[in-house]
């Protein structure tokens, strides 16, 4: 796509600042360029030389580095963003900004970048020196020899965490002779194997598959942090401490020992970043790495932005030192504002501003103006589109139009062809031509246009997809719930129960190693379950706490009792779930129209890229409004997803078609805000909206409830003042119900009453589960968002001991920024306290307080002072983690975080970062207070969910439990719990199919035969991973099953040792032998018994031919069996797979 940079080129200006900055010209100004036109300019000057351009802020750094790819085609811009410097010892960290940093450095070094774009904040930070990069950087190939435990120990101090499975930047794995490591520059973990130590090869994976994808010759591991300590760092600390002095001196020798003796021991330091300066004796600094020019991006706003981070810094120093986190020798880890601009002057300097303001700061040598305007942003109109190209094609311009998608450009360029415009999608070697027109895919910021050059480009100004790593995500990936369970959790067998897992057993029988799952019940029994058999026990996941789970007893009715209770509960339930389904089939509806121009064009005026999850859901919901029945679809999504905006388009559907709408909510504050977003989002079309909330006047409800009897009111908002009887509609086509299970029973009936046969809309906040959505399929229209909208920044993590003074900072430094803050305090009787406590720290700030025991009027004042930021601090529950979205508040306190399930803190610390700044989320736990073994491991998982985002699933899947009771409402919800939800899940599919008559799985066989068959410890040693593959060989039911894990087994540990070869073969037999209504296969007295519910004549007909002199049969009166004697040194897995074969080969009618 060199059309974009060709153009830029052409105009004077920029050929005049080429040449200058090849002969050194310098400082230069060009004024006359926005945002959009230096994106252009800067690509056009890095075709010769690397250019730093700094901005004000991270967001517009962002958006340049955006621009400028899209502009290039290909990642021709990488970001710098400022990192978190760490000085106190925190227990966990996220570091994904520090891997942005690393990426872009790398690239720098290996001549990737071309344009980097940095904020104000993260030129002033030092980083490591450009040699040490290098020299630390591993270069690795296919065939090249590498000693093991060297890129071990290498990994290590490269700032890389060990652990057994790899699914996040900054951590390796080592599995026998295979090393996995995830690099922070690369989208992929690498997978290498060994052979001695020579590499083998080389292949990127899968994280979330855990399979290879594509083979590499060579890779680069580069360091994981910036701050890379030698073996001496200990010791220099030492020296500093004895020369330290002043009033905290005590304290600070005290820290900085401890500090050295850990390091000494091998632990790495959280708070590494508090001895920057002694690790390098000269920190670099961002422009160390460029000899290329500076770009200096709205002059102005940046040096503001450079001397108020500079007083922030100095203030910080003050207070650390004051403290006794640091000493003065350690205060040096910035480039104060004057040294800035120094460093930046050393270089080619281009300062770029739209106006040209007088500053005493540079003397320029070169006073440049470009000739550009920044064009609207295209709103979706075909027809004002076709209007703009007449006039720019007839004035012979070469148009470039940025809008749609790949989908909608073809449907674009007819509709413009229609309008007599020669348009054509644009390829990769398109070039542009006078009075012609190219469309492309959106995603630049806005439009802009060359007169001198006459060139315009016209964009649908959508916000754009962020650069930084999105996690993948796989669509019906089962959630390995039984492999992220550690010893002590609950655990539920089908046949016995609610017990607790106490671990995997190697016991040996008749010189037979076999490996057995441990289950401890009440009263101190324990069951060894054979792992073939795995897939009858379950995670026990039922939301309730550990301490109120009730175990089983083995060997009582109890369970049993439990179970047909429930099954016949789930039955009721499904044949309800189905008639409902058949009567809502036949139920006559209105059929909306299809889309037309209008819908189009509400649709393309939607200021952000959609989530292919919000287009799969507006299709979805637009298909039903489309057919001639009633609606009936729920639509579940995060908090700030995007199912307002889905909910939107099809009111905007409704409306063209000439009918009403109303949108429902359960609070009076949740109303105010979709009325708030309706009215911004139909601002451009003549729809009438109206809200009816305890908000408005006597006198304007009654006017309103008028206008809505009359059909003037095209969308009504409310609360369930909307069911009352004097709410009359003249023609209503669509009820959107947000949050329908905050919603009382009353109300709930009165929904059916007063939306009798009209089109209904369910949204939910509380993510449902994918397992549920399947299950129920085909009975409960379901939309599901699962994926965040793409600007998302990552919060920035910390998990660490409560202090006082770093709350109150952290605090301050969100107020400053003009933000907000939440800070949860978990119990209603001392809240008021805590909030009074906050208010002495910190006189200035307003605060307010919120719990569920509060009534609903009053948490609603509450929200909407947070909302109208009359409130700067937030003291609150829970409350907040289905409250409303308030893009402001960015900053979250959590105190006493170890108390928390991780699905609370997951769902808490969404509730931040949901506005293009960054936010930060702080896990407190109480010092010297001595933990549970719960507490500690849900420290533990915090700190890995922290760091590497890991714990996702299990917190998703935590969550996801809450989702599923509140869409099976309180009783099943109550069900679900006695059984555990995998439990309830496989009864509620079974009744499900029964119900509809298709075939129910068979009930599964066990096999308990003398076969060594087991994991090696040595082959996998993690037992999450041992768990993760005996779930999936218990699940094996055909060769093509069996042939892919073990290639599987191959690419993950090597090749598999013949213990585990048996253990899959063995459990391929078992399931085919549940297909043949075998229910069991077991090994004693020197035979194998093989029961079965109905065999036929056939079948023994021919065991006896085969098996004549050692065959027994029972096939007179239940229990059938079938046992055959084994021969000397015959192998009973041997056995097990001829006789099924004849089962197999002779399944007909039953004897």
């Amino acid at each position: 796509m060199r059309f974009f940079t060709e153009a830029a080129e052409k105009l004077p200006a920029v050929k005049e600042l080429r040449l200058a900055m090849k002969k050194g010209i310098t400082p230069i100004s060009l004024t006359g360029a926005s945002h959009i036109h230096r994106a252009d300019i800067l690509l056009a000057v890095s075709q010769e030389t690397p250019v730093l351009a700094v901005t004000a802020d991270e967001a517009s750094a962002r958006q340049l580095c955006e621009d400028i790819n899209f502009m290039a085609g290909e990642r021709a811009a990488y970001p710098y963003p400022s990192k978190e410097m760490n000085f106190i010892d925190a227990a966990g960290i996220s570091r994904e900004y520090e891997h942005l940093r690393l990426s872009a450095l790398y690239a720098l070094c290996t001549g990737k970048c071309r344009v980097l774009a940095a904020s104000a904040e993260a030129v002033m930070q030092f980083t490591l020196p450009k040699a040490v990069l290098s020299a630390r950087t591993l270069h690795l190939e296919t065939g090249g020899s590498c000693e093991q435990d060297a890129l071990r120990d290498a990994l290590t101090a490269m700032g890389y965490l060990r652990c057994d499975q790899v699914d996040a930047p900054g951590q390796f794995s080592v599995r026998g002779a295979i090393f996995d490591i995830f690099t922070p520059q690369n989208p992929m973990p690498l997978r290498m194997e060994f052979w001695g130590d020579e590499i083998d090869s080389m292949a990127w994976f899968e994280p979330e598959t855990q399979r290879r994808t594509d083979t590499v010759s060579e890779a680069d591991i580069i360091p994981a942090v910036e701050a890379l300590p030698d073996a001496d760092l200990p010791e220099k600390i030492r020296a500093l401490a004895k020369a330290v002095r002043g009033r905290q001196a005590a304290k600070l020798k005290e820290n900085m020992n401890a500090d050295a003796d850990k390091l000494e021991s091998g632990v790495s330091l959280l708070n590494i970043d508090l001895y920057f300066p002694l690790i390098y004796d000269a920190p670099a600094a961002i422009f160390d790495y460029f000899t290329g020019g500076i770009a200096l991006c709205e002059t102005g706003p940046l040096l503001d932005a450079w001397q108020g981070l500079q007083a922030r810094y100095t203030e910080d120093v003050k207070a650390m030192l004051e403290d006794g986190v640091m000493c003065r020798q350690l205060a040096e880890y910035f480039l104060d504002a004057n040294a800035v601009l120094a460093k930046a002057k050393e270089r080619p300097l281009v300062c770029m501003n739209a106006f040209l303001s007088s500053t005493s700061s540079f003397q320029f040598q070169k006073m440049l103006s470009v000739e550009a305007t920044q064009n609207a942003p295209w709103g979706g109109s075909t027809r004002i589109l076709a209007e703009d190209l007449t006039e720019l094609c007839k004035r012979g311009y070469c148009v470039t139009v940025c809008g749609g998608t790949e989908k909608t450009l073809p449907i674009l360029r007819d509709d413009l062809k229609q309008s007599g415009i020669d348009c054509s999608v644009a390829e990769a070697d398109s070039q542009p031509e006078p009075g012609k027109v190219l469309l492309m895919c959106s995603g630049l910021s806005a439009g802009f246009e060359y007169p001198a050059v006459k060139y315009a480009c016209i964009a649908q100004g959508k916000a754009q997809s962020t650069v930084l790593r999105k996690r993948r995500f796989k669509k019906g990936q089962e959630i390995r719930a039984l492999s992220e369970i550690s010893e002590g959790d609950y655990v539920v067998h089908a046949s016995h129960g609610i017990g607790r897992f106490k671990g995997i057993r190697k016991l040996e029988m008749e010189g037979i190693t076999k490996d057995y799952i441990t289950i401890e019940y009440m009263g101190g029994d324990e069951l060894y379950v054979p792992v073939t058999q795995l897939d009858q026990v379950s995670r026990y996941i039922g939301g309730k706490d550990d301490a109120a789970v009730k175990m089983n007893k083995l060997g009582s009715q109890e369970w049993q009792k439990t179970r047909s209770n429930v099954k016949k509960a789930v039955k009721d339930m499904a044949a309800q779930l189905i008639r409902l389904y058949a009567a809502r089939q036949k139920a006559p509806g209105f059929a909306f129209d299809i889309d037309d121009e209008m819908q189009r064009e509400f649709e393309g005026r939607f200021p952000y890229v959609e989530t292919n999850d919000q287009l799969r859901s507006t299709e979805e919901i637009k298909k039903d409004m489309e057919a001639a029945r009633p609606m009936d679809r729920l639509l579940c999504g995060d908090v700030g997803f995007g199912k307002t905006e889905v909910a939107l388009r099809a009111a905007m559907k409704c409306i063209l078609s000439g009918k009403q709408c109303v949108i429902l909510a359960p609070t009076t504050v949740l109303a105010n805000q979709h009325y708030e977003t309706a009215i911004r989002r139909f601002e451009s079309v003549p729809v009438n909206i109206e809200l009816l909330s305890r908000f408005r006047t006597k006198k304007q409800q009654t006017k309103i409830l008028e206008d809505t009897a009359k059909g003037k009111i095209d969308l009504l908002i409310g609360t369930h003042r909307l069911l009352s009887k004097d709410v009359r509609f003249a023609e209503l086509g669509l009820a959107i119900i947000d949050e329908e299970q905050r919603f009382g029973v009353a109300h709930k009936e009165r929904f059916k009453e007063a939306f009798h046969g009209v089109d209904m809309l369910t949204l939910s906040a509380t993510p449902i589960p994918r397992t549920l959505n399947m299950a129920l399929s085909g009975i409960r229209d379901m939309s599901v968002i699962e994926e965040p909208p793409q600007d998302r920044y990552p919060v920035q993590s910390f998990v660490l001991e409560y202090n006082a003074g770093l709350v109150v900072q952290a605090i301050q430094r969100e107020l400053k920024r003009g933000g907000q803050v939440y800070y949860i305090h978990n119990r209603v009787e001392t809240i008021r306290q805590c909030a009074a406590k906050l208010q002495e720290m910190i006189p200035d700030a307003r605060i307010g307080f919120a719990h569920g025991k509060m009534t609903e009027q009053e948490i609603s004042e509450v929200w909407s002072l947070l909302v109208e930021h009359e409130i700067d601090i937030l003291v609150c529950t829970t409350i907040i983690e289905t409250g409303v979205d308030v893009p402001n508040v960015n900053t979250l306190i959590v105190e006493q975080s170890d108390r928390f399930g991780l699905s609370q803190l997951y769902q808490l610390r969404g509730r931040v970062g949901r506005s293009n700044r960054r936010a930060y989320a702080y896990f407190t736990y109480q010092p010297n207070r001595s933990l549970t073994d719960v507490a500690e491991k849900r420290l533990a998982a915090m700190r890995e969910f922290t760091q590497f985002g890991s714990g996702f699933r299990i917190a998703m899947r935590d969550l996801e439990i809450r989702g599923a009771g509140s869409i099976l409402g309180g009783q099943q919800h109550g069900q679900m719990e006695q059984v555990g939800y995998e439990m309830y899940l496989r009864m509620l599919n079974e009744a499900i199919a029964e119900e509809k008559g298709e075939p129910v799985k068979a009930p599964a066989c066990t096999v308990d035969i003398q076969v060594e068959a087991h994991i090696p410890e040595d082959y996998i040693t993690s037992m999450t991973s041992r768990l993760e593959i005996y779930r999936r060989i218990a699940l094996v039911e055909s060769p093509e099953d069996r042939s892919d894990l073990v290639d599987e087994l191959i690419d993950r540990f090597g090749d598999p040792p013949k213990s585990l070869l048996n253990l899959i073969d063995a459990a391929l037999l078992r399931n085919t032998a549940g297909r043949l209504g075998i229910t069991e296969i077991s090994q004693k007295r020197g035979a194998l018994f093989f029961f079965i519910s109905h065999p036929n004549a056939k079948q023994l007909q021919k065991l006896m031919q085969e098996y004549y002199d050692r065959i027994a049969f029972n096939d007179k009166k239940p229990p059938y069996y079938a046992a055959v004697r084994l021969k000397k040194g015959e192998l009973s897995v041997d056995l097990m797979r001829k006789v099924i074969q004849i089962f197999l080969d002779n399944s007909g009618s039953p004897a």
